[in-house]
């Protein structure tokens, strides 16, 4: 038909078709010999059989990083699936996500453009879920300098202080009463938080929706780490999936949610911005300054506003509530572990009233108590994802450019402690042992403060 519309003769159209389709086969051949001896040359990962279309997407199950964990231990600490048409590795040891986070930082420390995340950052205006850009880097410097500042972490303390006098009072005026450890928790971190980020005029039992804001948070962590099917299918039929399922609806109800609260802190600030002294700024105060006077590649909006607020809510009040109510858990299954912490923290104070910043460095078997904590319930089991920029070695593997990344943490955790490691463990006592070291120093020092000071009650 097509040879027809050419206008050439009847008795060429044949000879002519033939000619085509052994050409057109020859180039498909070549081109797909070309793309197998180049994985040829590269040394990929080991990977487990898959499905047609569907890849290794059904091996995930209901709690991916156990079964991640199980497929590890059959194909190795780094293995290549493929999640729909996303080839995909799994990082399972402490040695290769040493790699992936420290030695080829530079090379993946981008994130793949997945729906859910671009959504609730309000199109990848925020630090956490952004793809590596030059305007990434500069949120990423803002978000350092302004929130982990000495001043802002002076102030973090004193909230920190108030929090736990709140809570000590919330939690003893239970009497003998049986308490949701995880709702008192919440309402801690989150005070904390509130008041470094938006300020004195901050509380959410101001608004009277203190457990409300809590469900919302949770529904924004399950947007955030749970799977959908554009995720691994970025097509017409994979949006369609989402609708059908259900997923888009949660997701825009978390996104309108989060934002009629951050506008109305946005607006707060706006009405009393005139009345704040320089040096009782907040992080929105700061933030609506740069949205003023900010000259660098950006400009700064109310968008940009809420996605990093989004990134201080989610990233600081859940991931250390969930360590917070584990490590309380834990010890109160083992009372002989909670008497030892217990008399540290006695010993430690003496005839003060409450523990002080010079004491967490002392309070080594609290430390040995949170560190294996994180070890054993890392509040986010697989960690964010990570996109390789460029071609990357992973413990003899090369990783091919443009390839999603998963570290998973839980697996981590219970792996068999190297040789190495084993040598170097600082033992605490006759049954503690100091896990390897996580990097997180900063939430080791807030998780040992809020269990310490948790742990003056009588929990026993």
């Amino acid at each position: 038909m097509v040879l027809a519309v050419l206008g050439l003769p009847q008795q060429w159209q044949l000879p002519a078709t033939l000619f085509l389709g052994i050409v057109l086969s020859i180039l498909f051949l070549a081109r797909r010999c070309r793309s197998t001896s180049r994985k040829d040359r590269l040394h990929l990962p080991p990977s487990p059989p898959g499905l047609p279309i569907l890849g290794n997407l059904h091996q995930m199950g209901t709690l991916p990083h156990r079964s991640l964990w199980k497929m590890a231990q059959q194909h190795g600490p780094v293995m290549l699936l493929r999640l729909g048409k996303v080839p995909t590795v799994v990082v399972s040891s402490a040695e290769g996500a040493r790699e992936v986070m420290k030695t080829h930082d530079a090379d993946c420390c981008s994130r793949p453009d997945t729906p859910g995340p671009r959504r609730i950052s309000y199109g990848h205006k925020d630090v956490s879920f952004s793809p590596y850009s030059e305007q990434w880097r500069e949120r990423r410097k803002i978000l350092v300098v302004e929130f982990l500042s000495m001043r802002r972490v002076q102030n973090a303390w004193y909230a920190r202080e108030a929090q736990v006098d709140k809570l000590i009072d919330r939690l003893t005026s239970n009497g003998q009463q049986p308490v949701f450890l995880e709702d008192h928790i919440f309402r801690y971190m989150d005070g904390i938080v509130g008041t470094v980020a938006f300020g004195n005029i901050y509380g959410t039992e101001q608004f009277g929706q203190t457990k409300h804001f809590h469900d919302v948070i949770n529904e924004a962590m399950i947007a955030r780490s749970s799977f959908c099917a554009e995720d691994f299918f970025p097509n017409a039929l994979g949006r369609l999936v989402d609708h059908l399922t259900g997923v888009v609806s949660r997701r825009e109800h978390v996104f309108r949610e989060f934002d009629a609260f951050f506008e109305t802190i946005i607006e707060q600030h706006l009405q009393s911005t005139h009345t704040t002294p320089r040096n009782d700024e907040d992080l929105v105060d700061v933030l609506i300054g740069l949205t003023k006077e900010h000259q660098g590649s950006i400009r700064f909006g109310r968008d940009h506003i809420k996605a990093l607020l989004t990134n201080t809510f989610i990233g600081s009040i859940d991931t250390c509530s969930v360590t917070i109510v584990w490590a309380m858990s834990e010890l109160i299954r083992k009372p002989s572990v909670l008497k030892k912490v217990q008399d540290e923290i006695r010993t430690m104070i003496g005839n003060k009233e409450r523990v002080q910043p010079n004491d967490l460095s002392k309070l080594k078997y609290l430390k040995t108590v949170v560190m294996e904590t994180l070890r054993l319930h890392p509040a986010l089991p697989l960690l964010v994802p990570r996109e390789t920029m460029r071609q990357i070695n992973i413990s003899g593997y090369d990783i091919p450019a443009n390839t999603r990344l998963f570290v998973n943490m839980w697996a981590i955790g219970r792996a068999q402690l190297s040789g190495i490691i084993q040598r170097n463990l600082t033992q605490i006592g006759s049954r503690a042992r100091m896990s390897a070291s996580t990097g997180h120093i900063s939430t080791l020092c807030h998780l040992e403060q809020a269990v310490g000071c948790a742990l003056g009650l009588p929990w026993e």
